[in-house]
């Protein structure tokens, strides 16, 4: 059973720093991509950055150049370090990953506050 936790979330000012964490745990087989989205109150979840098997990134335009997505293969984890956050930031951050027959996992996620 692949399991998927995230930590790392807070309450920050505007301007400040987190760094959210997903351990992956359980039998994953090879895996396609890893990576976050977040959800904010009355909105649909949306692509936040995503991590590919070669290593090439995707960002959404909203956070590029503020926020950093990487994977400690030794921890199994994936890190989202998130600069400069701003309120519009605020949601829940859910970390996933597909592998290559399609299959998605999902974390129950992580609460984001900014305030201004």
């Amino acid at each position: 059973q692949v399991q998927l936790v995230e930590s790392g979330g807070g309450l920050v000012q505007a301007g400040g720093s987190l760094r959210l964490s997903c351990v992956v745990s359980g039998s994953t087989g090879r895996v396609n991509v890893i990576g976050w989205h977040r959800q904010a109150p009355g909105n649909e979840r949306e692509l936040v950055a995503r991590i590919f098997n070669r290593g090439d990134t995707i960002y959404a335009d909203s956070v590029k150049g503020r926020f950093t997505i990487s994977i400690d293969y030794a921890k199994n984890t994936a890190n989202l370090q998130m600069n400069s956050l701003k309120p519009e930031d605020t949601g829940v951050y859910y970390c996933y990953l597909v592998q290559p027959n399609t299959r998605e996992y999902w974390g129950q996620g992580t609460q984001v506050t900014v305030s201004s």
